[in-house]
């Protein structure tokens, strides 16, 4: 009975460790990172490697074999074992990897910046930031004013990804922004300084206050003008002396 009941249970575990052919269909092989990879890494197939896992929990978009990754350019910080999806990815042809990370319709911009206008280098790639810029008005004071908001930093410096967050200082700062917004940025540049602040990147676009409203007016009555009192005249006939008033 002994040798009876611990072949049943092997056969459980094994069961469960190692599933049949019967079991196999259910299972699909997806594309895992094998390694740690920063933001704005090409793959490479050392980065990467199979592993198999249910049909019922793979993720949307997941890559099926190690040539559909193999190649492209990681647009966030993947960890070790972590399923990759195409979302996460971009097609990369020639060129350097900071260009298969500006969106369609983007461009990258790169203007030079010191240790205060760099907020202290403490700007990373995958950081926002908002843009204002100073003027001078002739015989008046300096105005400034937000021009851009919610601005993506692409790169510091020439490095795309950024393993720790120590402060660096940096020289130039590489923004990704539409071509409109870049020909404001430059115009800025010319007449006057611009400066970057740091933004929390769950927070939407700054939205100025509304402008107080006018105080209304009330009107007010005209002062109405009380006719002056009517003049006095004394009247002496004879010894009668009297007194009579005249009409305005």
């Amino acid at each position: 009975m002994a040798a009876g009941a611990a072949f049943v249970a092997n056969e459980w575990v094994v069961a469960r460790v190692m599933p049949g052919d019967a079991e196999a269909g259910d299972s699909a092989r997806v594309v895992a990172a094998a390694v740690s990879n920063p933001f704005a890494t090409k793959v490479e197939e050392r980065h990467v490697k199979l592993i198999e896992m249910p049909e019922g929990l793979t993720p949307d978009g997941f890559f099926k074999t190690l040539e559909e990754v193999v190649g492209q350019v990681s647009t966030t910080k993947i960890s070790r074992g972590e399923i990759l999806v195409t979302e996460r990815f971009r097609a990369h042809s020639a060129g350097s990897t900071l260009a298969a990370l500006v969106d369609e319709s983007m461009r990258a911009v790169t203007v030079r910046v010191d240790d205060v206008v760099g907020v202290a280098g403490f700007l990373l790639p995958g950081n926002t930031v908002d843009i204002l810029a100073s003027r001078k008005i002739p015989n008046q004071r300096a105005i400034t004013e937000t021009i851009l908001q919610n601005i993506k930093v692409l790169a510091v410096d020439q490095q795309a990804s950024a393993e720790e967050n120590e402060p660096v200082i940096v020289r130039a700062v590489t923004l990704e922004m539409l071509p409109k917004q870049a020909e404001e940025l430059f115009r800025a540049r010319t007449e006057g300084t611009i400066q970057l602040t740091l933004r929390n990147p769950l927070e939407p676009n700054y939205v100025p206050p509304p402008a107080p409203a006018p105080k209304k007016r009330v009107a007010r009555r005209a002062p109405t003008k009380r006719p002056p009192p009517p003049a006095e005249i004394t009247v002496i006939r004879g010894t009668t002396v009297g007194k009579t008033k005249t009409k305005t």
